[in-house]
């Protein structure tokens, strides 16, 4: 049995209301077409605070404030319910306040694409040095001469060469240049939406370097998994965000690329990099994804005509750290892996049966061995209201009649299955973001404090969007307790002589 050892995690969110309310693609393209005047008009009036987004349940139990039980346990809804004593930092990460961030994409900007005022980028120069995990070279890029400019010199870049404002306060505190005359892929919108992507992951990675232990230059390798694609007219989306990220988090000894599969991205991308560490290829390997700006305020349309806050103002990333398996982390197994073969069809109890079914039965496991299924947690206060119902409940449904239908458990007994081994959504609707791996950060403390014993981690994409398919995609894997055996803890040829003979010098001390 293969299997890789995951050793930390971290999960952060950038609040980014202005940022999503001028650049989030449903928005952007309502303001942009002019068709839409009431519902642009509104959606300044259904935006939460940073203290509200800080209060809002699901944020605090993505960033490691709650525990899974604690969250499971949270009074709903949850927007009517916040929590009083929510924290920026939580034990995986943090929520980031909109003015910062636009700084660390200025610190993470390497072509002098993104100008802030002076004035303010001193200002959130000086409040990213408090960050625990913000380095001072970091904090220092933030204020480079040639990245700060006057407001005259922001507004005419933006009006006379085609760049984006950035605003923080309802003011306009920089912008984004455009990288290219005629290619669109370097136009300023694409480079703010890939600079953004960029700056979140790195955040996420330098969590997850303070909360492993390690140094950056222990790094090996990293892979990323998001739904952004850099690259220019002649390849669109062949840029390497990991090393990007890796630079900014002086992982000086990483080398690193991108995998991309749409929302199943980041399962696949866990499965390629555990496979890595487990041949020997990479001592360590750590997956990481940025956040999607066009994603922020994906469903506002309906949350305003209904009157309801529009809750997707975060960005969220994350990053693992996967290392040889020696006994004490919590494991991968790479002999239980589901993936959704080409003829598997589309239709949800085949996609099921291929991702959960399948990998169980191949190694022996049924439906019950698994404490918690994890598949497309995506937050249900924010999808109800769009029409897209409860998808975190939609799934194990799915899982828990598909369990009667292979007779592993009665259909008296569905509701409470549901119960026991669905998963509550708290990941915001980034695609990539809620599509199992979030999870990984409680099943190992879960499985750590000895609660858990094993979970399911799902992954499932949609093909389709990108209109040279129609199948759906997906890939999944199964997190479980150490064995205390493993690879990298196996007894070698040389140490199986040694006990040899101390047994053989045992027994014959015995005998005289």
């Amino acid at each position: 049995m293969s299997t890789v050892g995951i050793k930390s995690y971290a999960y952060c969110l950038n609040h980014m209301p202005e940022t999503g309310m001028y650049y989030g693609t449903t928005p952007y393209h309502a303001r942009r077409e002019g068709k839409e005047k009431e519902f642009v008009d509104s959606l300044p009036k259904h935006l939460q605070t940073y203290e509200q987004a800080m209060q809002f349940a699901p944020n605090q139990a993505y960033i490691g404030g709650l525990s899974y039980k604690e969250f499971e346990a949270a009074k709903t809804p949850w927007t009517e319910n916040r929590l009083g004593d929510a924290k920026r930092y939580g034990k995986f990460g943090e929520i980031m306040p909109e003015d910062e961030f636009l700084g660390l994409m200025a610190a993470c900007d390497e072509f002098e694409l993104v100008w802030l005022e002076k004035g303010f980028a001193e200002a959130v120069s000086a409040k990213l040095a408090q960050d625990p995990v913000i380095t001072e070279s970091i904090v220092k890029r933030v204020v480079r001469p040639k990245n700060m400019q006057d407001l005259a010199t922001i507004e005419a870049e933006v009006k006379e060469r085609h760049g984006e404002y950035l605003r923080f306060g309802g003011k306009v505190v920089g912008c984004v240049r455009s990288g290219h005359a005629v290619d669109d892929c370097l136009f300023a919108h694409v480079l703010m939406e890939n600079l953004a992507n960029k700056a979140s992951g790195v955040l996420s990675l330098l969590h997850l370097i303070k909360n492993s232990g390690l140094a950056p230059t222990d790094i090996d390798f990293i892979i990323e998994c998001s739904e952004e694609g850099a690259g220019d007219m002649n390849q669109r989306a062949g840029g390497n965000f990991a090393k990007a990220i890796a630079e900014v988090a002086g992982c000086t000894n990483a080398s690193g690329c991108d995998v991309r599969g749409f929302c199943a991205g980041p399962v696949n991308a866990m499965i390629a990099a555990a496979s890595q560490v487990a041949s020997g290829a990479r001592k360590n390997c750590v997956v990481v994804a940025g956040g999607s700006i066009p994603k922020l305020y994906m469903n506002s349309r309906d949350h305003v005509k209904k009157g309801l806050l529009a809750l997707e103002d975060c960005m969220g990333s994350f990053a693992a750290l996967l290392v040889p398996d020696d006994g004490k982390n919590p494991v991968m197994r790479l002999d239980v892996l589901g993936k959704h073969t080409v003829g598997a069809g589309a239709a949800p109890q085949a996609v099921t049966s291929v991702l959960v079914y399948e990998p169980l039965q191949a190694a022996g496991l049924t439906f019950t061995d698994v404490d918690k299924f994890a598949a497309e947690l995506h937050i249900p206060e924010i999808t109800l209201p769009a029409g897209a119902g409860d998808v975190p409940l939609a799934n194990i449904k799915m899982i828990a009649a598909l369990a009667v239908m292979k007779k592993a458990i009665e259909k008296a007994d569905m509701e409470a299955f549901i119960k026991k081994h669905g998963t509550v959504g708290f990941a915001h609707t980034q695609g990539h973001i809620p599509s199992g791996v979030p999870f990984v950060g409680f099943a190992c403390e879960a499985i750590r404090d000895g609660s858990m014993k094993r979970a399911m981690v799902i992954g499932k994409g949609s093909l389709f969007l990108a209109r040279l398919t129609n199948l759906a995609d997906g890939a999944s894997f199964i997190i479980e307790a150490p064995s205390g055996a493993s690879a990298a803890g196996a007894v070698s040829k040389d140490d199986v002589k040694s006990l040899i003979l101390e047994a053989l010098s045992e027994i014959a001390g015995k005998l005289n």
